[in-house]
């Protein structure tokens, strides 16, 4: 069974409530021009909510960073004041790069290109999205046994709500990408409709 990922997580109360329902990953956008972007404070914020319920739930909640045009160590500076496991990468980004975030302890992902080949598998997984830089399209679905049977980890994103959850969840891939669909509105989660999803996980 994949683990599960909400992604765009603007409030703290909805972090928790996610958390508490056994969310594996919850991911902050901090690419400039995003609906979704929050502040360095607003994440810190919603980390420390998140950590307080914390000791409610079996696993630890993984915090994910999407970045698009940070540079490596502006990457690193937010990581560490907001308290990130992982880092998301969108845009260009090489294996020199990458190399340096996992050097300073955190697991990389990074959306995938079909025109390049992963980074020598320096990057811990790849994302499969729908449009480069968002989660506002379907991913091509078809990519993910091919690419599970090379030996990547997929992180399967883009168009993914409660009417297809079980299809992705049957596509094989690791971590299944959710945003837009949960929202009442941009950046507006619904723990309704998180339980809605949840309920038809299988």
């Amino acid at each position: 069974m994949p683990q599960l990922k909400v992604c765009g997580i603007t409030d703290a109360a909805f972090a928790v409530y996610a958390a508490r329902r056994g969310v594996d990953y919850l991911g902050f956008v901090f690419a400039d021009g995003s609906l979704r972007r929050v502040t360095v404070e607003q994440a810190r914020e919603i980390t420390a909510a998140v950590s307080g319920c914390r000791t409610s739930k079996p696993a630890k909640v993984r915090f994910v960073g999407v970045f698009v045009k940070h540079t490596p160590s502006d990457i690193v500076d937010i990581a560490g004041r907001v308290g990130l496991d992982v880092i998301q990468l969108h845009g260009d980004y090489g294996a020199d790069e990458i190399a340096f975030l996992k050097e300073k302890g955190y697991e990389v992902w990074r959306l995938y290109n079909p025109s390049r080949q992963p980074a020598d598998g320096c990057e811990d997984a790849v994302l499969l999205d729908g449009r480069r830089g968002n989660t506002s399209g379907k991913a091509d679905w078809s990519l993910v046994a091919p690419l599970r049977s090379a030996g990547r980890r997929v992180v399967l994103a883009g168009g993914i709500g409660p009417s297809n959850v079980a299809d992705a969840v049957r596509t094989g891939a690791d971590v299944i990408d959710v945003s837009g669909s949960l929202e009442t509105s941009p950046g507006v989660k619904s723990s309704g409709i998180l339980d809605d999803l949840l309920a038809r996980w299988a």
